[in-house]
């Protein structure tokens, strides 16, 4: 049963995490063509063009991709609710408290969970490449994703002997995340 679970988690964070990455590109108004546009499209478009479809006017001309994020959500209260049914109600570690409160309460842990994680990747993959390869085309997608939550950090934290430490705290304050998040 744990391979079944470890799979599924896989899965829907590769989807959930693709959706949210997707919906975070399109409201920092990244080109969709350069890496990672194409993959997390190729993972989504199944779920987002309809889910696109069936908003509002004024959802849809907003500058947040309501889209992306609202497969997320729906991603995330799939796997809840087929974790739900997989251990037919009485989940490991979560007190009984019914489907119409535990499937939400699962749902909003893969997101933020997920949200999370999945920064700490962006971090960690840009903090890598401006040491090895600083002239990377990623470069300049991973600055625009990440500069409105390394903005605050540096503010705060000025660099220390021509390093910029913004990304480590940014790194350590996810954990702290995660580790409240259980």
């Amino acid at each position: 049963m744990r391979i079944v679970v470890f799979l599924l988690d896989t899965v829907f964070f590769f989807l959930v995490g693709a959706a949210l990455l997707r919906g975070w590109m399109n409201t920092r108004r990244l080109r969709m063509t350069a890496q990672p546009g194409p993959f997390v499209m190729a993972l989504t478009d199944w779920i987002v063009q309809p889910l696109r479809r069936t908003l509002p006017r004024a959802w849809a001309q907003s500058t947040v991709d309501w889209g992306s994020f609202l497969a997320a959500v729906v991603l995330a209260l799939a796997h809840a609710g087929l974790l739900h049914l997989l251990w037919g109600g009485a989940l490991p570690g979560v007190q009984t408290l019914g489907f119409a409160v535990t499937v939400p309460v699962l749902a909003l842990q893969l997101l933020l969970r997920t949200a999370l994680q999945g920064l700490m990747v962006l971090l960690l993959v840009y903090a890598v490449l401006t040491w090895v390869q600083p002239f990377s085309p990623l470069i300049g997608t991973l600055g625009r994703l990440l500069d409105p939550l390394l903005a605050p950090v540096r503010r705060l934290l000025p660099t220390i002997g021509g390093v910029d430490l913004s990304v480590l705290v940014l790194l350590i304050l996810l954990q702290i995340g995660l580790m409240l998040l259980g």
